[in-house]
This record gives structure tokens, sequence and C-alpha cells, in this order.
């Protein structure tokens, strides 16, 4: 089934730690030397005890629960599925820079388990859905109109430069090594390849989803709104 993937609340820096770690902020008090505000966005443990998460400042003190609402309001509609059937380390890049990027979801396709360390918690924030195969994230983009654009260095593939991906689209990746499956290709309306120039036969699953996300984003994104 295509459930949603279950993740841990965020942790808590104490106050104590504040002299090991270079990032975040303190207790609110301490920082700005005003009371703590009382807007429902802001978590009370945060304000008191300091936020040191991997969070953009404007983000600072508020709850997972109301980053995730703010995030949600402004979403970008392109989805991205990653095939995790011999447990991709790169599983944890992808999340983490479909985050950056406010993708409406990613899809991990296969295992279940995937290796979070590349996420540097960003899994928190991000939408993740878990298919058990091709077959049901096939169903999935079918029923939400999405196009699904595989992405592989395959012949007949039409270079990312120069395509004009869909608004509303699925990038669809294949594990490291191996590339997109056939079941993937088959399920694809769109095959995109990255232009290379040096000796490697790919590069990269993680950095390819990078580079093809940000095609997504300076084709249809307004980058006026980045942070």
């Amino acid at each position: 089934m295509n459930e949603p993937v279950s993740t841990p609340q965020d942790a808590v820096a104490g106050p104590t730690e504040w002299g090991e770690h270079p990032y975040g902020l303190g207790p609110w008090e301490r920082e700005y030397g005003t009371p703590a505000p009382t807007d429902p966005r802001y978590d009370p443990v945060l304000l008191a005890e300091g936020d040191r998460r991997n969070v953009v400042d404007a983000y600072r003190y508020w709850t997972r629960e109301a980053i995730v609402a703010d995030i949600d309001a402004r979403r970008f509609p392109f989805h991205v599925a990653i095939e995790n059937f011999g447990h991709d380390a790169n599983i944890g890049t992808v999340v983490r820079t479909a985050n950056a990027f406010a993708a409406a979801a990613v899809h991990i396709v296969g295992k279940r388990r995937w290796n979070r360390r590349g996420a540097m918690v960003t899994d928190r924030y991000q939408h993740l859905m878990h298919h058990s195969d091709l077959t049901e994230l096939r169903a999935y983009a079918a029923a939400e109109g999405l196009t699904v654009v595989a992405v592989d260095n395959v012949p007949g593939a039409v270079p990312l430069e120069t395509a004009q991906l869909p608004r509303e689209c699925l990038l669809l990746f294949g594990q490291e090594g191996p590339g997109v499956s056939e079941d993937a290709k088959e399920a694809a309306a769109l095959t995109v390849s990255i232009a290379q120039f040096g000796s490697t036969r790919s590069i990269n699953a993680g950095v390819a989803a990078g580079i093809a996300m940000h095609a997504w984003i300076r084709q249809h994104a307004d980058l006026s709104k980045a942070w």
C-alpha cells in the first residue's frame, strides 16, 4: 500500500549544550532580551531551551507541525520517487534535496527501510510515501494526474538541459549502479538524461536527483519567493 512513512519527533537541545554546537539559537529571552512570543506556531520548550535544528532562520523556534503546515501552503506540484530494492544509501540525500526544493512528496519504492543519515533530519518536514513496487507507484501517479519522468542516461533519453518538464510530474530515479529498472522505464512517459563530459559511466544518484529537481525549479518556480 502507498502509506505515509512515519518519522520520530524532533529532538530538543538543552540549555547546557550550547557551548558545543555552533548552529542555532539559545533560549529566546537570552538571545533577544524580550519575553518569549505567545504565537501558537512557537514551541514553548524550544523558546525556553533554544533551537539548534537544521531549519532556516525563519522557522527558528517553530513547532514541527507549524513548519510542515507552512511549507504545505506553498509546496510545488512535483513529486520525487526513488527505487529502494537494494537499500540505496542515496535516499537520504534525495529526501534532503526534495525538502530544500519543497517537493510535494518523496516516494520510496521497494524496501520500506532506508538509510536516513543523509537526510539530516529533513524527513521530519518532508512528506514521504512508500510503495511496494512500481505498479503501486504508477497507479498513484495516474490517480493524481502526475506525468512520470524517469531520469537515466539511456539510449533515446531526452537531454534534461533541453527538455520541458511537466509542471505536475513525478521524477523517478533508480538505484546507484543499475539505474532505473526496466519496470520504471515502462512506467515513464518521458525519460531524460543528464549531460556528462568525463570518463565516469554515471553520476551519483543523489546528485542526479538534485540536478533534475533544480531543472524543474528553474522552469516552474517563482524564484523571487526563495529564502
